[in-house]
């Protein structure tokens, strides 16, 4: 891709002109594809330490810390499902995607997953929706990602499990009749996505991991804008501009048909590992790692199912549009896992 990067480079030197004088910047095309980064639902696992906290008193001077950890070594799955709210919580946002998706957002729709059980669950009933119909087939294009699996890996009481192969995966994607492809698996896809491991993942080591993904992301897209500048595809565009037709537009209408849609990609992921990744790209360092012993500088928290929007413009540019906005869980009993009583403090001590 250096040579594509260095093709984009040369063009914002060929527009440099028009950043000067009257109209800063106002006859550079800005072509940018539509990003979210999405949280799964509400894991067994979450469950079972919202209980426990609740049982044992957490955040309180009765705290049982014995009883706590004693609790949640019992329950704790490696690789869990989704709860019985959480599968709520996957309807509704496929409620809520499944229409915005088909109006605004050309196809194939690109969805990079995280390669555990409960990102496959959370997507799962939007995959299906999206691809129900003859007319919809290959409306979805897959792509599980095994470097993007939540921090510390997959483990029981700190036993290395090798999670799930390509062909598990697959398995459980049947339902939606879309076939993924595969990468970053460590050991090959027929070995689990964390057969590599020798243990839990450190804290180092989750944080090194974010700035691979974080570069192979940006690679992703990069190549996602050059092939579309050299096909010269309708669906990557200067998303700033509006055209004669589309003045009755509304921008914050996500339902309302548009006169062109938007090449887009969801990553559905982890609230840790998010939030290490969001760092990269708000501080445009996928190199930086933050030590173990260090309190964190920053962190970004999400709800379950919470949603991140974000407009990418090659080379690493990423412009954040919104973060952690569940609008399909209004109004609902089911917004849970981005509070503080939801433990998020951990992450910056």
């Amino acid at each position: 891709l250096t040579q594509n990067k260095q093709t984009m480079a040369n063009d914002d030197e060929d527009n440099s002109d028009d950043t000067k004088g009257e109209g800063i910047g106002e006859k550079h095309v800005r072509r940018s594809i539509s990003v979210r980064l999405i949280r799964h639902s509400e894991s067994q696992n979450n469950q079972v330490y919202r209980d426990a906290r609740r049982i044992y008193k957490g955040g309180t001077p009765d705290f049982d810390l014995d009883g706590w950890l004693k609790y949640v070594d019992d329950r704790r799955s490696a690789d869990p499902g989704l709860s019985d709210n959480g599968k709520k919580q996957a309807e509704l946002l496929a409620e809520y995607l499944e229409p915005h998706l088909l109006n605004q957002a050309s196809t194939p729709v690109k969805f990079i997953v995280s390669p555990m059980k409960r990102t496959i669950e959370t997507i799962l009933p939007t995959l299906t929706a999206l691809n129900r119909d003859s007319y919809r087939e290959n409306s979805c294009d897959v792509i599980i990602n095994g470097l993007y699996f939540e921090s510390e890996g997959c483990h029981t009481r700190e036993q290395v499990e090798p999670g799930m192969n390509a062909n598990d995966i697959q398995s459980l994607l049947s339902p939606s009749g879309v076939n993924a492809s595969f990468t970053g698996f460590q050991r090959g896809v027929e070995k689990g996505w964390y057969a590599h491991a020798t243990g839990p993942e450190t804290r180092q080591e989750s944080e090194e991991r974010a700035a691979k993904f974080y570069l192979w992301l940006v690679e992703h897209l990069d190549q996602q804008l050059y092939e579309a500048e050299e096909q010269d595809a309708v669906d990557v565009f200067d998303a700033g501009v509006t055209l004669p037709e589309e003045e009755d537009e509304q921008d914050h209408d996500r339902f309302a048909p548009r006169n062109r849609r938007r090449r887009t990609a969801i990553c559905i992921g982890h609230g840790d590992f998010m939030s290490l990744v969001l760092k990269r790209i708000i501080a445009g360092l996928g190199h930086a790692v933050e030590r173990d012993t260090v309190p964190h500088r920053s962190a970004f928290v999400h709800f379950n199912t919470g949603i991140t929007e974000l407009e990418y413009f090659g080379n690493g540019r990423f412009l954040v549009m919104s973060s952690n906005q569940v609008p399909h869980l209004a109004g609902t009993e089911y917004i849970t896992g981005g509070s503080l009583k939801d433990g998020w403090s951990y992450v910056i001590h």
